[in-house]
């Protein structure tokens, strides 16, 4: 099925839900828009696949809630998962499509910007500029976008006859703004190199990941930050290097277990992700002053 097909409205059918609502206009010249409103439940019995055939535009993802997927590299394994977090946006190119498989929900609204309506828009907007392209961008916030998605998402509940020119208008502004971004000189938008956003991001992933053995780059990943400058980042606003704050965590969770008296040491050990009860027991004396056991033996009296 070519998404270039003027008999395709939705996206639906390639997130797994054929029945999903969109919207659909042409803002200048003759290129349309199609807006589809995606909220697919996702379950940890049945992977959750995504996949876009090749196409000569680009996929703009808003995120409405905050998810979780992982990219479906070009042998088919996954790539480390990604946190996309509420008001996030993601822009892809589809010459090559794209896949994706789904770790949480998914809510958001996908977009389908074919690169003609790019070319109308650059034409009319930044007519002394050339050919214009995208920045394929991933799970960056962009406050701009989750303000103008506030108002799209509005037009699904409104008269049908009422609804062209309003997305006609925004559909613009989306696409202009984008290519704004392109003429941006690549400096951070924020002086934090690890915005709040990604920090609590990446705080959550590792909650979620004491159990298992994790890299700085798979915790990189998920802020969209390069594992050196994740580190340098989530030291600046932390003061602990990513492998200290994991292993505060741990012993933290550590803690709770033992005071329920209901795992054995050895099971605690492996639960929160060390390497076996030696190793536990010697991280855990460093950083309370006492052995699991004796700390546990405190907590009866």
């Amino acid at each position: 099925m070519n998404l270039d097909c003027p008999e395709t409205k939705s996206l639906g059918p390639y997130f797994g839900t054929a029945e999903a609502r969109f919207l659909k206009t042409i803002p200048l010249k003759s290129s349309s828009i199609s807006v589809t409103r995606i909220a697919r439940s996702v379950s940890t019995d049945i992977e959750a696949r995504v996949a876009l055939p090749s196409c000569d535009a680009y996929l703009l993802m808003i995120y409405l809630e905050d998810t979780v997927h992982s990219d479906v590299q070009a042998d088919g394994s996954l790539a480390a998962p990604r946190w996309c977090g509420k008001g996030s946006v993601c822009v892809v190119d589809l010459s090559a499509g794209a896949s994706v498989v789904l770790h949480r929900d998914l809510s958001s609204l996908a977009i389908y910007l074919p690169k003609a309506l790019i070319a109308e828009v650059a034409e009319v907007s930044f007519p002394d500029q050339g050919k214009r392209t995208l920045r394929c961008r991933r799970a960056e916030p962009d406050q701009v976008i989750s303000n103008l998605a506030v108002v799209i998402l509005s037009l699904f509940d409104r008269d049908p006859s009422t609804v062209d020119p309003i997305l006609r208008h925004l559909s613009v502004a989306v696409c202009t703004h984008l290519l704004q971004d392109c003429l941006e000189v690549a400096t951070p938008r924020n002086n934090a190199i690890l915005p709040v956003d990604r920090e609590i991001a990446a705080k959550g992933f590792m909650r979620e990941n004491l159990s298992r053995e994790l890299t700085v780059a798979e915790i990189a990943s998920i802020t969209g930050l390069s594992a050196s400058h994740f580190a340098q980042g989530f030291k600046n606003v932390t003061g602990l290097t990513p492998h200290q704050w994991l292993i505060q965590a741990r012993v933290v969770v550590a803690k709770d277990l033992l005071s329920e008296h209901l795992l054995s040491i050895k099971e605690i050990a492996k639960a929160c992700g060390f390497v076996d009860q030696s190793h536990f027991t010697k991280v855990f004396s460093k950083e309370v002053g006492s052995t699991p056991a004796q700390w546990r033996g405190r907590q009866l009296h």
